[in-house]
C-alpha cells in the first residue's frame, strides 16, 4: 500500500469517527422522537454546518 492511500484511509477513519462522535452527542441532548431522528440527520451533516458557520465567520 503506498503511503498517500494509507493517507486517505486515516482520513477516512478520523471522519467517519466525528459523524460518530456527532450523532452520539446531539442524541444525548435530544429529547422526543423526532428530536432523536434529527439527531442522527445533524450527526451525518455536521462539517456541512460547521463550513457555512466558518465562512460566515470569516464574512464570505
Amino acid at each position: 500500500m503506498s503511503d498517500s492511500n494509507a493517507a486517505a484511509a486515516g482520513t477516512g477513519t478520523v471522519y467517519a469517527l466525528g459523524i460518530f462522535g456527532a450523532i452520539v452527542y446531539y442524541w444525548q441532548v435530544a429529547d422526543g422522537f423526532w428530536e432523536h431522528v434529527g439527531a442522527i440527520f445533524q450527526g451525518l451533516v455536521w462539517p456541512a454546518f460547521l463550513v457555512y458557520e466558518l465562512l460566515a465567520y470569516l464574512g464570505a
